[in-house]
């Protein structure tokens, strides 16, 4: 995706007229999911891909064709059709995918989002009258929707809003018209309170998986760019001015692993108030105990206090710092997914 935006960015600097292919549903063995992206410009200039390569040139042609006509078209290719051993699906499977011009004040304001890290919801015309065709309504996490369906405005948005919470793109119809809700949400992040072993391991592994990490310790023994040369980001503070500069949003997991109240129990107290899709602790059941009951003196409530994931992982048997980070993540990717 990323080299997707930077590719159209170059051409629109450069004057060039941009199509964008979107995949909006795909049955079988078709290769890409719902969402994904083709870019094409003229002169034979593609980024990202709908399939495996198996139906890019079809899909190119008619970029061109929708960039001299600017009419927005919806392909299909599948095992049903002539054209299926041509594209390369003829070994089981189908695709859709809609073609249209940029938008490029809708792509303005996605960029815009994708840097502050929103999650969003975007709506777009896919089948209908030839005047309604590749019409944009765009829903974030925060602020006011950008552009407009027409009269599909009011049954639209609640739809949009409803695949945001769900974390799903869906293909929807509204009367005679037909939509594509497309939901993106940024790449998750891992905080990590105290740069301990077991963060050693489970920065490396949360990476892997593709998340930002973030290390909080202010003791500058463990949270050391030594000890974590491959983390995204490391900051030396304490819980209170630390989240200071963090966003905690749906796609925040928190894992607090110092073991020590007077780090933990204030980053509890704030992290705990966020909208953070999980947040762990480690600590034996006594010591989850104890430190349910400093929070609930310090104002917490029990409903809040639920949820911390603690003894924090999943019991995987593991008893090394690589085992448990094992355990840490296996249970963050869990509640993840079953967000």
């Amino acid at each position: 995706m990323e080299d997707v935006i930077q590719d159209v960015q170059r051409w629109r600097k450069e004057q060039q007229s941009v199509a964008l292919a979107t995949v909006i549903e795909t049955w079988g063995s078709a290769p890409r999911q719902a969402g994904a992206k083709m870019a094409m410009a003229p002169d034979n200039k593609i980024s990202g891909s709908v399939s495996g390569g198996c139906i890019e040139g079809a899909v190119y042609e008619t970029g061109m064709a929708v960039l001299e006509s600017a009419q927005p078209q919806l392909l299909h290719f599948g095992v049903a059709d002539e054209t299926a051993w041509e594209v390369g699906l003829a070994c089981g499977g189908s695709i859709d995918v809609f073609v249209e011009p940029l938008d490029t004040a809708i792509a303005d304001r996605l960029n815009e989002m994708l840097d502050d890290g929103l999650a969003y919801a975007l709506a777009t015309i896919i089948k209908g009258p030839d005047n309604l065709l590749g019409r944009k309504l765009l829903l974030s996490d925060e602020g006011e929707p950008v552009g407009t369906l027409g009269d599909l405005d009011e049954q639209a948005l609640p739809a949009a809003r409803e695949a945001l919470e769900a974390g799903k793109s869906r293909r929807q119809e509204i009367g005679d018209v037909e939509i594509f809700i497309e939901v993106h949400r940024p790449r998750p992040t891992l905080i990590m309170v105290g740069g301990v072993h077991i963060a050693v391991a489970l920065t490396s592994i949360a990476k892997t998986l593709g998340y930002n990490t973030v290390v909080v310790d202010p003791r500058r023994a463990f949270g050391s760019q030594e000890r974590f040369p491959h983390v995204d980001r490391l900051i030396q503070a304490w819980p209170e001015k630390a989240f200071a500069q963090l966003k905690l949003t749906p796609d925040s997991a928190v894992a607090m692993l110092t073991h020590d109240p007077k780090i933990d129990d204030p980053a509890l107290k704030i992290v705990l108030e966020s909208k953070a899709f999980y947040v762990g602790a480690l600590g034996s059941s006594r010591t989850q105990a104890k430190r349910r009951k400093r929070l609930l003196e310090a104002g917490l409530t029990e409903a809040q206090l639920d949820r911390i994931h603690g003894p924090i992982g999943l019991d995987l048997g593991g008893r090394t710092p690589p085992e448990i980070a094992l355990a840490v993540m296996a249970e963050i990717v869990k509640a993840r997914h079953s967000a």
